[in-house]
């Protein structure tokens, strides 16, 4: 079954002479629980692919559907709680709130839905994520691997069905980067969840399950070979 599917999506960028076509009929499926990275230069369009298929901006003609349902359909006020309890996004820049603790960041996005956080997942987040005994410090106080780790328990908090992660190891060393891709891969495998990884790096992306390329705002498959 397919979780994802970009259906013919454009993305025109201002008119006239001015016009930049930032996706030029992009399509494509993911199954579920698939890792896929979305190779590209900078410029490319593969950051403006990924802020389509989250729902933060509106594509000029296409739609998006995740899990059968079509994101842009939906009114604001159901398109954000749906963002909400079905993405989690994971970005370069690790976005954390510096006066929370590690574990009141993981949980930050339960809080924002009004649910009471699950205690049994918390822990087991905080076990995955190698960050139990760091729960109480603040993110002053952790390393660029171990942020990036603590917001990745925040994209996987909500248990949903897509994570979206943006250059997730743009800030981080060589070895942090390897912890951080191999935490993604076992969230893919361990709670069935399917990830959408942007990335410039082609030896970070020949680390997905599938390689997609954007380069001008087309979209190719190029399977499991990256060279």
């Amino acid at each position: 079954m397919n979780l994802l599917e970009v259906q013919s999506v454009c993305k025109t960028y201002g008119s006239g002479e001015a016009a930049v076509e930032a996706l030029k009929n992009v399509s494509f499926t993911v199954p579920k629980g698939e890792f896929v990275a979305v190779v590209g230069e900078s410029g490319s369009g593969k950051s403006t692919l990924l802020n389509m298929i989250g729902a933060l901006d509106v594509p000029t003609s296409g739609r998006v559907l995740i899990d059968g349902r079509d994101t842009f359909s939906m009114k604001d006020e159901q398109r954000t709680i749906f963002r909400r309890r079905n993405i989690g996004f994971i970005f370069q820049a690790f976005h954390l709130v510096p006066e929370l603790t590690v574990e009141q960041n993981i949980i930050f996005p339960v809080l924002l839905d009004y649910q009471k956080p699950n205690r049994t997942y918390v822990e087991e987040l905080l076990d995955v994520l190698n960050l139990r005994e760091r729960r109480h410090h603040l993110p002053g106080q952790l390393s660029g691997g171990q942020q990036q780790r603590v917001a990745i328990g925040r994209a996987l908090i909500m248990r949903p069905m897509l994570i979206l992660a943006d250059e997730p190891t743009g800030n981080l060393d060589t070895k942090n980067s390897s912890e951080v891709i191999a935490l993604l891969k076992q969230a893919s495998k361990r709670y069935e969840q399917t990830i959408l990884m942007i990335t410039h790096n082609r030896a970070i992306a020949s680390a997905a399950d599938r390689v997609l390329q954007v380069s001008d705002g087309v979209l190719t498959d190029l399977g499991r070979c990256v060279e």
